[in-house]
């Protein structure tokens, strides 16, 4: 199953897809969507809405895991966020991939076993089980790597409940 993880901004949008087989993970690619802070933000939208459409047309992953929006005191920034929120949310939806979102919290919880990891830890964590030479870089893409193997750590549990038993 290949799975496109996405740790979204306005200014940068990180991306990954990963490929899992097993309990087993593959890189395929990952990096950073990138806009112009002199745009307008309807430009930058439709920027991250086409480059994300153009990864997804490419790749045809199955699955897509969204970071949720985490709460900033700057409000601004957080509507801001929340608006490409909704254009990377519209571009899965539009390419029929199954969409699941997480929280910061529950990535950090899945990834590296306790919700108040700090970040290098958990990049110390996506290293290892990505099998990656190097930390990931920068913070936006490894990020998306985290939630991207949230996602398929959560599909394996879910996968084994078998909801008749509890009928």
């Amino acid at each position: 199953m290949l799975i496109l993880g996405i740790d979204p901004g306005l200014a940068i949008v990180g991306y990954s897809l990963i490929e899992k087989k097993g309990n087993k993970y593959r890189v395929c690619d990952y990096g950073v969507i990138k806009t112009s802070a002199g745009e307008t933000n309807s430009q930058r939208l439709l920027n991250i809405y086409q480059e994300l459409t153009d990864l997804i047309n490419t790749y045809q992953p199955e699955e897509m895991a969204v970071e949720e929006l985490f709460f900033n005191k700057n409000a601004k920034t957080a509507i801001e966020v929340g608006q490409a929120r909704g254009v990377i949310l519209l571009a899965g939806a539009q390419a029929g991939i199954k969409v699941a979102e997480y929280t910061p919290l529950q990535v950090k919880q899945s990834v590296v076993g306790y919700g108040r990891a700090t970040k290098d830890q958990v990049q110390q964590m996506v290293k290892a089980l990505l099998n990656l030479s190097s930390l990931p870089k920068p913070d936006d893409a490894a990020d998306a790597l985290a939630v991207a193997i949230c996602h398929g750590n959560s599909r394996t549990i879910i996968s084994k409940v078998k909801w008749e038993d509890y009928l």
